[in-house]
């Protein structure tokens, strides 16, 4: 595995977002990473991100999802493109199917692959898997962050 997560490469001003923000002390600060060709991340769900006793909240998984999506599309961008600073990518599309109820006391592995890489676009397919089992599958339609966004 790489040795630096694709998040921290983003620039201060854009490091605040709840799932995957280097600098949002109450955020999940997801940290994703290279594995060979795919993309990888774990987590360790908090008791906060409870649906029912014993199982994850749904709206966690999307989140894992969508931020490793976006990650993974910007480290997929500068490895095309090494020579240009990191790119950030926002999503402009997410699915997820969730297949199996999620434990609460396990750590979470989100893998992605890159389905589509282009200079604007870039599609990320994932899994989330708890002690070896897929869990939810998800897609991730990211873009390149407009220059409007930019503060």
């Amino acid at each position: 595995m790489s040795e630096n997560a694709f998040q921290d490469a983003y620039p201060d001003e854009l490091s605040h977002c709840y799932g995957c923000g280097r600098l949002n002390a109450d955020g999940l600060q997801l940290k994703s990473y290279w594995d060979g060709d795919e993309t990888v991340a774990r987590f360790r769900p908090r008791p906060s991100h409870m649906a029912i006793p014993g199982y994850v909240y749904g709206g966690l998984l999307a989140s894992l999802i969508d931020c490793h999506g976006t990650g993974s599309a910007s480290a997929a961008a500068s490895r095309a493109r090494p020579d240009e600073a990191p790119l950030r990518f926002v999503t402009a599309s997410l699915h997820v199917d969730y297949l199996r109820p999620t434990p609460i006391d396990a750590e979470l592995e989100i893998r992605g692959v890159i389905k589509e890489l282009k200079e604007k676009k870039v599609v990320v397919a994932e899994t989330v898997s708890a002690n070896g089992e897929i869990c939810a599958r998800g897609e991730v339609v990211a873009v390149r962050m407009p220059e409007h966004m930019f503060r």
